[in-house]
């Protein structure tokens, strides 16, 4: 099975560079999306290869249209760009988080989906991975033997963007069945998302290939599920 073209968004750091740079390792012509061209310049460089720099904002109309414009062909979309404006809890959450959060957690993921859309239809393997959260799964937010999250926690805003996003993620799978389209949670990896992922030991990388192994899946392969970056199934 070949696949030859990918999109990362949010891929100029963390863990969507990772994704990147394994993707181009496999030696597939990535396109590093990015909101800002000159960083996405940046990161193309370091990883070198088939790594090309777009310029993708994903809350911005017109960067959406110009930059699926620009790619006429595409077997790989990976929607990795992700936000977390504060770790409020309710009743502390505003609604002025919410939206922004849900702005780039879940609307972004379905207007950039939607945009590409044409040049995945074209692809012979059409492949989907959207980045998600293990603290989007009201199952480990509910309490019980199996409760990893609770409120305490905080950051409703970004969990419940997750959670959304899981259901997307089903939905797009249960319309296109010709796909494999997948969400994945990552584990907690070093990154800029917070605070306590700014000192975590989680390498991204561990993540990134998680990421990878879904973004190159076999026709057979699983789709419309919710997996862990160790290759268990994680509960929604």
């Amino acid at each position: 099975m070949h696949f030859s073209t990918a999109l990362v968004t949010g891929a100029n750091k963390g863990i969507g560079h990772h994704i990147a740079q394994q993707l181009a390792a496999a030696g597939l012509t990535v396109y590093v999306g990015s909101r800002d061209r000159a960083r996405g310049e940046d990161a193309a460089g370091r990883i070198g290869g088939g790594a090309r720099a777009i310029q993708l904002d994903v809350t911005d109309r017109d960067s959406i249209a110009a930059a699926a414009a620009a790619v006429p062909e595409l077997d790989i979309l990976v929607n990795n760009a992700g936000i977390m404006v504060d770790g409020a809890a309710p009743p502390d959450a505003t609604v002025e988080a919410f939206r922004a959060t849900y702005e780039t957690n879940l609307f972004a993921v379905l207007a950039v989906t939607n945009a590409f859309l044409p040049a995945l239809r074209r692809a012979a393997h059409p492949r989907i991975v959207n980045i998600s959260s293990g603290t989007g799964s009201l199952h480990w937010s509910s309490p019980g033997p199996d409760q990893q999250f609770d409120n305490a926690g905080g950051g409703a805003a970004y969990r419940s963007s997750k959670t959304a996003l899981n259901a997307l993620t089903l939905f797009y799978a249960q319309a296109l069945p010709g796909f494999r389209i997948n969400a994945l949670a990552p584990g907690l990896r070093r990154t800029d998302l917070n605070a306590r992922a700014a000192t975590a030991d989680g390498d991204p990388a561990e993540a990134a290939a998680a990421a990878v192994r879904l973004a190159m899946l076999p026709d057979d392969g699983p789709t419309g599920l919710f997996h862990q970056y160790d290759g268990t199934i994680a509960p929604w």
